[in-house]
């Protein structure tokens, strides 16, 4: 069972990433923050959870949620600042968008850095804990998801609506057959012919 907060705090969200691990498209944040009264039993980290699944929670947990905002960094940011950094920047970013602003943070994994003074934490499978978190999990995946099948339409031989951009068998023998794209992430080893 998810626990709703961490602190005291009713303005807490939680927030969470998508596609670290990729070799093409973005990284994916999503930030939540829900009501004390929130209730959500399919809810659950986003891994545990069916593609038809998460699909049945994004509008429920859209229409629940005090506030969300998701970000996607490309390619080329992923590239010029690394991919850790880039997935803490779209975490922040997804955070400045709420309203109201939130007043603590919580943040799944185990690395974050300060943003406009707010108290955070850091907690490591804090999508299988907390409910903001396991939100902003499902809801980093389908934004993410849907986002890797319309560059899919533009690139099918990487059939990224199969592989969503992970270093799968067949997505490494596409890139050595037709090299890569504007969406590769370069620095990655994958990506290196």
């Amino acid at each position: 069972m998810l626990n709703l907060r961490f602190t005291e705090y009713d303005l807490e969200c939680g927030t969470d990433e998508a596609g670290r691990g990729c070799l093409a498209g973005p990284v994916t944040a999503a930030a939540v923050l829900l009501p004390t009264d929130f209730n959500l039993e399919l809810l659950n980290d986003s891994k545990q959870l069916s593609e038809k699944t998460r699909g049945k929670l994004r509008p429920l947990i859209e229409d629940l949620a005090i506030s969300f905002s998701v970000t996607h960094l490309g390619p080329t940011i992923i590239d010029e600042i690394n991919i850790l950094n880039a997935s803490i920047q779209a975490m922040q970013e997804s955070i400045m968008k709420l309203k109201p602003s939130p007043l603590y943070i919580i943040v799944d994994g185990n690395r974050f850095k300060p943003i406009n003074d707010i108290p955070y934490s850091t907690i490591i499978k804090g999508d299988s804990k907390y409910m903001s978190i396991a939100a902003a999990s499902v809801l980093a995946k389908t934004y993410r998801d849907a986002y890797m099948d319309k560059i899919h339409e533009e690139f099918p031989m990487y059939n990224w609506k199969q592989n969503k951009g992970y270093p799968t068998k067949e997505h490494r023998e596409a890139i050595k057959k037709y090299g890569t794209t504007k969406y590769h992430r370069m620095t990655f080893s994958g990506c290196k012919l």
